[in-house]
Parts: structure tokens; C-alpha cells; sequence
């Protein structure tokens, strides 16, 4: 695959609602909230999950998402940005909706303060996730659209 190919896209211009969905309103706000407010959104949360190494991987994820959410803002080199993204809403589905399901904890994932277990009350927690991880899988498949630093880089 050449970096070109990477780049292209043909979808509609429209593509940018998608775009403004997933890097303006979740991931990079998501992502600065996580180092601002670390003990809330970042660290201090991955510590109650179970998330592992939990006062490394809460900086790394904020930087992450806000990275990758403002390059996919630009529409810059968007397929690439999808993917840790992807990555991110799975771990965050298996680590904290997924023991809703089940209603216990998941190996090192905790269940937290839940007052409804079960397949509703999973859905209803998991409604933004899953809409991210949606997101981000269309971008990845699709580019960015033609109102992006992609399309224009690629000719």
C-alpha cells in the first residue's frame, strides 16, 4: 500500500460531520480531560477499571486520543489516526461495559458502583462507546472525505 492509497478517498465532503463527531466532540476533549483531570478521567479511573500500569497508561491514552482527534479533525492522515482509536473503544468496551453484561468482574476489570446489570443496561453504557468505535471504523474504511488535508495531499 502505497502512502497515496493510504491518503485517497472518495466519499462525499459530507464525511466531515463523521469526522467532527469522532475528533471534535469525543476524542480530543476526551483526550485533554484525561491529563487535565487526571485523578477523575485519567489515571485515577484506569487504577478503579483494573487497567494495568494504570498512572503510565492514563497519560498515554489522553495523548492518544487527543492526537489522533485532532488529526482527524484536519482529516490528516485519518486512516492511521482510526486505528488506535479503534483500539482504545475495544479496550474500553471489554473493560468496562463488559462486566456490566456479565455482571461480575472480568479477569482485572472491576465492575465498578453499577445499579443495573444486564444486556439493557450494558447498551445503555455503552451507546458512545460503541458509536466511537462505529465512527472511527467507517473513517478507517472510507478516508476522510474530500474536505480534508488527505484528499488534498493525495491530488
Amino acid at each position: 500500500m502505497t502512502f497515496n492509497t493510504l491518503l485517497r478517498t472518495s466519499e462525499s465532503g459530507w464525511t466531515i460531520l463523521v469526522r467532527l463527531l469522532v475528533g471534535l466532540v469525543v476524542f480530543l476533549p476526551e483526550g485533554i480531560q484525561k491529563l487535565i483531570f487526571a485523578d477523575a478521567l485519567g489515571a485515577g479511573r484506569f487504577t478503579k477499571i483494573g487497567i494495568p500500569f494504570p498512572e503510565m497508561m492514563g497519560p498515554f491514552v489522553g495523548v492518544v486520543e487527543a492526537v489522533c482527534g485532532a488529526l482527524i479533525i484536519l482529516g490528516l492522515l485519518t486512516r492511521l489516526a482510526a486505528v488506535p482509536l479503534i483500539v482504545i473503544m475495544i479496550v474500553a468496551l471489554v473493560s468496562t461495559k463488559l462486566p456490566i453484561l456479565l455482571g461480575h468482574d472480568v479477569g482485572m476489570f472491576h465492575l465498578g458502583d453499577i445499579k443495573r446489570l444486564g444486556f439493557w443496561s450494558m447498551m445503555h453504557e455503552a451507546r458512545a462507546d460503541l458509536t466511537m468505535l462505529l465512527g472511527c471504523i467507517y473513517l478507517l474504511i472510507v478516508g476522510a472525505g474530500r474536505w480534508s488535508l488527505d484528499a488534498r495531499l493525495a491530488g
